[in-house]
């Protein structure tokens, strides 16, 4: 059974999200305006909607490869089953010319994830592990 999600548009010329094709997993998010990206610029793209969606589930912003591979990167974007406000997608331009996006362009998509809500208890000691207090590189190069 396929979860439903409730929109809300937010803006009269806001292009809802969509899914590209049958079974894919990002619902593509559209800008609403026209902006430049110079490299190492940021922008954030308001899309002109809300959502709301059951508790235990998460939406998470990723890349649209499309605009990845001229660079473009998302920053940030997790959304709460709780949130209620206009949905946003954060770019930075990681690379080394400006990229233009148009209104109506697809600039990131969103995964909506079943989520485990986590109890929290604090304690003195953590168990051991195999991996210990390993961090970066603590896995060798080969």
């Amino acid at each position: 059974m396929a979860l439903t999600i409730k929109i809300k548009r937010l803006h009269p010329e806001a292009k809802l999200p969509s899914y590209a094709h049958p079974g894919d997993v990002g619902l593509d998010l559209y800008s609403l305006e026209q902006v430049t990206i110079k490299p190492g610029e940021h922008h954030r793209f308001y899309n002109g909607f809300a959502l709301e969606f059951p508790n235990g589930y998460g939406g998470i912003v990723k890349d649209k490869g499309s605009i990845a591979k001229a660079g473009l990167h998302t920053m940030g974007g997790v959304f709460d089953a709780g949130f209620r406000g206009e949905y946003n997608v954060h770019l930075v331009n990681l690379g080394t010319e400006p990229y233009t996006v148009e209104k109506g362009d697809k600039v990131a998509q969103l995964v909506l994830f079943p989520v485990e809500i986590a109890k929290i208890e604090e304690v003195q000691e953590l168990s051991d592990s195999s991996r210990g207090t390993g961090q970066f590189g603590s896995t060798g190069k080969k």
